[in-house]
């Protein structure tokens, strides 16, 4: 007997919940990255405009991002 729509329904839905578990973290991990290099880009923007150094801070700013987001996401890929 085939399954009813229920049934392929209520299994997908189950299955989509255990992919989203899983992936939480690599999405955390990669909004943290994204986040860490908008944030200290406009910091390192903001510095620069008040210093009127343009463009170092910024360059400074983009390159600590960086490092910061990939340490978040080392951490998160080692952990598991």
């Amino acid at each position: 007997m085939p399954d009813r729509p229920d049934d392929f329904l209520s299994k997908s839905f189950q299955y989509f919940q255990q992919v989203v578990r899983k992936s939480g973290p690599a999405a955390t991990a990669s909004y943290t990255l994204v986040g860490a290099i908008l944030f200290f880009g406009a910091m390192g923007y903001l510095i620069d405009q008040w210093r009127e150094t343009s463009p170092w801070f910024l360059l400074v700013g983009l390159l600590l991002g960086m490092i910061v987001g990939f340490y978040e996401l080392a951490k998160t890929v080692w952990k598991q």
